[in-house]
C-alpha cells in the first residue's frame, strides 16, 4: 500500500557540479527535494520506488545497486541507486547487467545519496512519454502491491516550454498545462493527474506525464492528502516538488 511520495524535478543541473557556476539559481528547488524525502523517511516505508522518464516506453526495471552516470554532461560524477553494491544475479524482467540508470533515476539516485537514504530497500522504475495513462496506472497499483507499506520517489519535469529560451521555444499552451499539473501534485488529484493529456504533453515536452501518472495509479483507494513544496520555471521548464502523505 502507498503510505507516501515525494514529487521532484530532475534536471541533470539539480547536480551542483553539473550545473558549477549556476548552482545556486536552484538551491531552493534541491532544498523542497530534501524536504520530500524526509517526509518519505518519516512514512517507515517497507519499500521505495525511485518512478522517472526513461528513453523507451519502457517500462523498465533497475534493481538496487544499478548505477548511473553525469559523466554524458561532463562531469565525472557516478551514483548507484540505493546501496553501491550490486548483484550478478537480475530478476526476470529487470534492467539488463550493465544497463545504466537512465538521466532522470541517477538525479534520484543521487538524491538519496545526498540525503543519507536508508530507510527502507530501493528499486527503480523507467517510464517513457508514450507509455500509455491506463499501463502507468496499472504499474503504479503493481508497484503500491509490492509491500505492506510502500514509499514512491516520483522524478520528472513540467513543460520546456515555457519562454522564449526554453529548449522546446515557447508555446502558449504550457503554462496553463504546469499550472493543472502543479495543482494536481499539490492537492493529491489522482483524477485529475490521470487526465493529463498524453500527446499534448509530449508536444510540450513534460518529461513527468507518465511517471506522475504512475503515482495517480499508486495512490487509487488511499486517502493522502498533498502540499506543494516549489513550483518555478527556471530557464523556461516546468519544475514541481510535493509531497503525498
Amino acid at each position: 500500500m502507498l503510505v507516501a511520495a515525494a514529487v521532484c524535478p530532475c534536471p541533470p543541473l539539480l547536480v551542483p557540479e553539473v550545473a558549477a557556476g549556476a548552482a545556486p539559481e536552484l538551491d531552493a528547488a534541491r532544498a523542497a527535494c530534501a524536504d520530500a524525502l524526509g517526509v518519505l523517511a518519516a512514512a517507515r516505508p517497507d519499500r521505495l520506488v525511485v518512478v522517472g522518464p526513461a528513453p523507451e516506453a519502457g517500462p523498465e526495471t533497475y534493481p538496487a545497486g544499478t548505477r548511473g552516470s553525469f559523466r554524458g554532461f561532463g562531469v565525472e560524477l557516478d551514483v548507484c541507486l540505493g546501496p553501491d553494491e550490486a548483484s550478478d544475479e537480475v530478476p526476470d524482467g529487470t534492467a539488463r547487467p550493465g544497463a545504466e540508470l537512465p538521466y532522470g533515476l541517477a538525479v534520484g539516485a543521487w538524491l538519496l545519496r545526498r540525503t543519507g537514504w536508508a530507510d527502507a530497500p530501493v528499486e527503480g522504475l523507467g517510464v517513457g512519454e508514450h507509455l500509455p495513462a491506463e499501463r502507468c496506472a496499472a504499474l503504479g497499483r503493481d508497484a503500491a502491491a509490492r509491500a505492506p507499506r510502500v514509499a514512491l520517489l516520483v522524478l520528472g519535469d513540467a513543460s520546456a516550454c515555457r519562454t522564449l529560451k526554453a529548449p522546446g521555444y515557447l508555446d502558449e499552451r504550457a503554462a496553463p498545462f504546469d499550472a493543472a499539473a502543479g495543482r494536481a501534485l499539490g492537492t493529491a488529484d489522482v483524477a485529475a493527474l490521470a487526465a493529463l493529456d498524453a500527446g499534448l504533453a509530449r508536444e510540450l515536452k513534460v518529461s513527468g506525464r507518465a511517471p506522475w501518472q504512475v503515482l495517480a495509479g499508486a495512490a487509487e483507494g488511499t486517502a493522502l492528502t498533498g502540499a506543494l513544496l516549489y513550483e518555478d520555471a527556471p530557464y523556461g521548464v516546468g519544475y514541481v516538488a510535493a509531497v503525498w502523505s
